[in-house]
């Protein structure tokens, strides 16, 4: 050990990189996901946008654990449709069965023309 004192360096190095984020950064999507909840209640989705597409509202962890990701795509697809409408650019909602590579790419063409 003492002959080679460049990996005792790196080890420490190498333990210390996760400590580095802090123990609460596992949990920073949980706090990100609640604060988009907290906007989109402001917004008033639950009545607009919720109640048009016959949907249940968001819980607070919806896209931060990965449970069904047909759903939350198509959940995420409908809200940016939603919230693109809502800036006041028309936006065709997609729907379920829509080619997912060109839903998101209509949603990222539209947000650039922002």
């Amino acid at each position: 050990e003492e002959g080679a004192p460049g990996r005792r360096g790196e080890r420490e190095r190498n333990e210390e990189a996760p400590a580095e984020r802090g123990p609460g950064a596992a949990f920073h999507m949980f706090v990100l996901m609640e604060d988009l909840l907290d906007k989109l209640k402001l917004l008033s989705y639950e009545k607009e946008a919720l109640r048009r597409h016959n949907m249940r509202p968001l819980s607070r962890h919806y896209f931060a654990l990965p449970t069904n990701p047909g759903e939350q795509f198509f959940m995420f697809c409908t809200l940016a449709a939603w919230l693109i409408s809502k800036a006041g650019h028309p936006f065709e909602q997609p729907q379920e069965y829509d080619d997912p590579n060109a839903v998101i790419s209509n949603v990222l063409s539209e947000l650039r023309s922002f």
